[in-house]
């Protein structure tokens, strides 16, 4: 009685959904209206716009230390860039939830926008190596500072019984710059030099930053939204259910596990192991290979079922990963390990969806960017212990490093076995989702 219940509150506010947004098309048959979501000019100009914006990002974004070297600011310099771009983009998530629960996700991603085009015009017009940082604050976490907002509006657009699916057509769309953005940044450096290639580089970022902008305020539809109280921090971690709680418990322990060994996977692989460079580039590759293939068929089942035990094995790999990384003497031993480091990918869009179904339904950004906050704030501490950990010796410095972070992985996924909530998600018959 309840699922019913459930099932026709969904219908009716997908039916007003349709009546608020001028590019929703007429109600349909519920399986395919589902997939018609992904079509929608909103949807469609979401996934440009993380192409476009993440072109620009990461064409300039991987040369930073490169180009603040040439520009006189030397080592410390480009130490302070490190950290101050991990900081931000914990302080970032949760006034980026706020904004956009606050004026929309559209005007929002607008904002957001503008901030990495000012980013980008101080660098490109100072030629200071203090610019860079200056211009960094506003564009170096473009990614974490909307990310709630995206989120957001993925779950405003795509019904809920394949949100999972919206979330992992984003993440694969994500890593199209990822991949490129390099590429393209370092050709215009091999051609016209470290500082001239990265001013070219951040001049072409403002124009697809530019662009982005335009379509967003034109293509992308939102409903009207009512006027509400700015909500405080402390008020947006009250709000936090406790079932949302125990998976960022879980959560941060798992990264832990993660962010401990972080910053000397590559030490153990090509100091320790003497593996090439480019033979390491090659295994990040392999990494994000194996999580681009995984993540469509995963999302599918996601979506079908229910979302904790799909959850729950990405907690695994990720545990995995430290353990495995002790046994690594060679290249293809190293292969193994990193074949299982994208497997880590396996439910992260998951989780991700399963942050938004937990999260109050009136404040879901809002609520994303505080969960972001708190986990990265917390989890910045690793980098810092990890360090202290690979320092106690030669020998057993990376030993201890890895076991202390699988030891911190084993414990978040068991209190995510035995803590963590599921929320059903619905089959394309409205029913309430069943186990795997």
């Amino acid at each position: 009685m309840a699922s019913q219940e459930f099932s026709k509150k969904l219908i009716m506010e997908e039916s007003n959904e349709h009546e608020e947004n001028s590019d929703s098309p007429p109600p349909q048959p519920s399986k395919e209206k589902g997939w018609s979501s992904f079509f929608k000019p909103s949807m469609l100009t979401l996934l440009g716009v993380v192409i476009l914006v993440g072109m620009g990002e990461k064409m300039a974004e991987r040369f930073l230390p490169l180009y603040l070297i040439a520009m006189g600011g030397g080592i410390l310099s480009v130490g302070f860039l490190n950290g101050m771009d991990n900081l931000l983009s914990s302080l970032y998530s949760f006034p980026g939830g706020f904004v956009s629960d606050k004026i929309g996700y559209k005007r929002a991603l607008v904002v957001f926008n503008i901030m990495a085009i000012i980013g980008y015009s101080i660098v490109l017009f100072v030629p200071y190596w203090w610019a860079v940082l200056v211009g960094a604050l506003l564009f170096i976490s473009w990614s974490a500072i909307s990310l709630p907002s995206i989120m957001s509006m993925i779950s405003k657009i795509i019904p809920k019984r394949k949100q999972t699916m919206g979330v992992t057509v984003h993440s694969l769309i994500r890593r199209l710059p990822m991949a490129l953005g390099p590429i393209f940044g370092g050709l215009l450096i091999h051609y016209y030099g470290t500082t001239t290639g990265l001013r070219i580089a951040f001049g072409i970022a403002i124009g697809l930053a530019f662009i982005a902008t335009i379509l967003q305020w034109f293509f992308v539809k939102e409903p009207e939204k009512k006027d509400k109280k700015p909500i405080k921090l402390i008020q947006s971690i009250r709000n936090i259910p406790a079932s949302l709680w125990n998976l960022l418990i879980s959560d941060i322990l798992i990264r832990f596990a993660e962010q401990i060994p972080y910053a000397f996977v590559v030490i153990w692989a090509v100091n320790t192991h003497k593996l090439t460079t480019v033979e390491f580039g090659i295994l990040t590759t392999i990494e994000m290979i194996t999580a681009v293939l995984i993540y469509i068929p995963v999302a599918y089942f996601a979506d079908k079922y229910r979302k904790k035990p799909f959850v729950a094995t990405t907690f695994i790999f990720f545990t995995a990963f430290p353990f495995i990384l002790i046994f690594c003497d060679s290249f293809w031993f190293f292969v193994i390990a990193f074949v299982i480091r994208g497997l880590k990918e396996f439910g992260e869009p998951t989780r991700k969806a399963l942050i938004m179904d937990l999260a109050p339904e009136d404040a879901k950004a809002n609520t994303f960017g505080t969960y972001y906050l708190i986990r990265d704030l917390v989890v910045s501490i690793a980098a810092f212990g990890g360090a202290f950990l690979w320092n106690i010796g030669t020998t057993a410095g990376p030993l201890v490093n890895f076991l202390v972070a699988g030891a911190f992985g084993v414990i978040g996924i068991v209190y995510f076995i035995v803590f963590g909530k599921d929320l059903d998600s619905l089959t394309n018959n409205e029913t309430p989702a069943k186990d795997v």
